[in-house]
């Protein structure tokens, strides 16, 4: 939440939508019209009870759990070349129900080039809430290269999500130039998908999956876990740390969302990385001098489609064909949210808000059109994440930062109606406690990240005894697919602690150039020596020394 998330996403993500009608189809269906899910329309909504007893969490193993396994298969998933080891496990939907409803809970192995350390594998947890772990095995075959060198890589989709009994409705395509996404009935399609389903959506929230996560473990015989967490991936990897922490040897949090804070925060981080964008153009000179007043054009621009939408033919972004495009002040401010979670979108931005200001939509279209597909989320297990976790711990100081924003606005409107249909039950207050732990921990935030912002990362390491916190100062959501951090986590899984992770070489300039017209670019000055400004909590037990 992604992996953008967002989402949250959270969410690869990771930045996630509010509710869960979906179509799997995205591909176009004639010229001009292509197929979207309903959660790229809802992303603007999104974020990173009383009637059932939340199931409690037993800090001990799980391995008396009634699972059952399918036969260990080889396979090939999407951008892996290699030949994949994956399986399934059979677990109670309703872990209080073990002789009830049954659900496979599905798993990928990206075997270690040298085997060296048979007994331990690295768990990489995607973002979202809603990504499938699966799904996303290239990016992190990426990522994790070099600690598959000795050790496998796990994937695990949580339950409701990928694989693993996906909680998703079927809408069919929309054309998504032309819809008016302020006509959706939110009421009504929660409750459409929640009638259409067979699954009890209580059973979706983090802590009863993260039983299933541990049975896993033990069904494949690792006695240890590396844990890497993106996004929303980061709360589950604290849980992990929580409940149990003999399982696991290290733990790395990239995007770091703190078991303290709701993620609805996250409409303050939206507005901190779009004014951070806007100061990184003001202070280039070439940028400020192509798009001056580049605030005042994005008002400008949010205004106008305040009072109505743009309507206008546009150039389809997939076949170049005229046609008509229907851009909605949620559209427009999705576009903007969703290209500040990647360096590369980030730096379009300005010529795109400018050419928008000048009555030319076709830049942000080009934008809005990226994410068409990108957020592949499970809405309903979004929904049953959010609602039971984050919606019941707005606090008023929240409340008044959301109602200040159209974003922060519309996204809490959605999730209210959502969630008073969907009736998660609330986790106990002791969900939010931070995290206490001495095992090995890293933290990456990035100084640009519109979701999980470096305060984030601070508040997560209160209690964490044994921790480091570095931040990517050119870095935005995800820190190890934009920089060297894919390294220090290496590092980290090698060594076993925190205490001689060298983390300068995230000082290194890696920021796009703003793009200064639909071809070219600004040119950047030459690399220089810039102080180091990405180890902004070190160790906590560095006052013990």
């Amino acid at each position: 939440m992604d992996h953008r998330a967002s989402a949250v996403s959270t969410t690869s993500a990771d930045q996630s939508p509010t509710i869960m009608v979906a179509s799997r189809n995205n591909k176009a269906s004639n010229s001009n019209k292509f197929g979207v899910t309903m959660s790229v329309m809802l992303a603007s909504l999104s974020v990173f009870i009383s009637l059932f007893t939340v199931v409690a969490i037993a800090d001990e193993p799980v391995s008396d759990l009634n699972v059952a396994s399918k036969p260990i298969e080889h396979c090939y998933l999407k951008g892996v070349s290699d030949r994949l080891i994956c399986g399934s496990i059979k677990v109670a939907e309703n872990p209080n129900k073990p002789d009830g409803k049954q659900i496979d809970i599905h798993y990928a192995v990206i075997p270690a080039i040298k085997p060296s350390y048979p007994q331990e594998a690295m768990l990489a947890i995607a973002g979202g809430p809603g990504q499938s772990a699966l799904d996303n095995a290239a990016g992190f075959d990426r990522m994790l290269s070099q600690v598959r060198e000795q050790r496998d890589i796990l994937l695990i989709d949580q339950r409701g999500t990928g694989r693993s009994n996906i909680l998703s409705c079927e809408v069919g395509d929309i054309n998504a130039l032309t819809y008016n996404d302020d006509d959706l009935d939110t009421p009504a399609e929660t409750k459409k998908c929640l009638q259409a389903s067979d699954n009890d959506v209580t059973q979706y929230g983090s802590e009863i999956a993260l039983t299933d996560f541990e049975a896993v473990r033990q069904h494949l015989g690792y006695q240890k876990l590396h844990i890497y967490g993106v996004s929303y991936g980061t709360r589950m990897a604290q849980l992990y740390m929580r409940h149990y922490p003999q399982s696991i040897a290290t733990v790395s949090l990239d995007g770091v969302v703190p078991m303290q804070q709701s993620v609805f925060a996250i409409s303050n981080a939206i507005e901190r990385a779009t004014q951070l964008m806007i100061k990184d153009c003001k202070q280039s000179a070439t940028c400020n001098e192509q798009f001056p007043n580049l605030q005042q054009a994005l008002n400008d621009v949010d205004a106008q489609l305040a009072v109505a939408p743009y309507k206008g033919m546009v150039s389809d972004p997939y076949t170049s064909e005229k046609t008509e495009l229907v851009f909605t002040r949620s559209k427009f401010q999705t576009s903007i949210r969703l290209a500040l979670y990647s360096t590369s979108t980030r730096a379009l931005l300005p010529h795109a808000i400018y050419q928008a200001s000048q009555g030319d939509m076709q830049a942000m279209l080009g934008l809005y059109s990226l994410s068409i597909g990108s957020l592949d989320l499970a809405m309903g297990m979004h929904a049953s994440v959010v609602c039971g976790e984050d919606l019941p711990r707005i606090t008023d100081k929240i409340r008044t930062q959301m109602q200040a924003t159209y974003t922060g606005k519309t996204m809490l409107k959605g999730i209210e109606e959502t969630c008073e249909i969907w009736k998660m039950p609330t986790v106990e207050h002791s969900f939010s406690e931070p995290i206490s732990s001495d095992i090995p921990t890293l933290l990456l935030s990035g100084e640009l990240d519109p979701a999980t912002p470096p305060a984030w990362g601070d508040l997560a390491t209160a209690k964490l005894a044994n921790s480091l916190h570095l931040v990517a100062p050119y870095a935005t959501h995800n820190v190890a697919a934009q920089s060297c951090a894919n390294q220090l986590i290496a590092d980290l899984v090698t060594s076993g602690t925190v205490k001689d992770i060298d983390g300068s070489c995230l000082d290194k300039d890696v920021s796009r150039s703003f793009y200064l017209n639909a071809s070219s670019v600004e040119v950047l000055p030459s690399e220089s020596a810039v102080p180091s400004k990405n180890q902004t909590f070190t160790e906590s037990d560095k006052a013990k020394d």
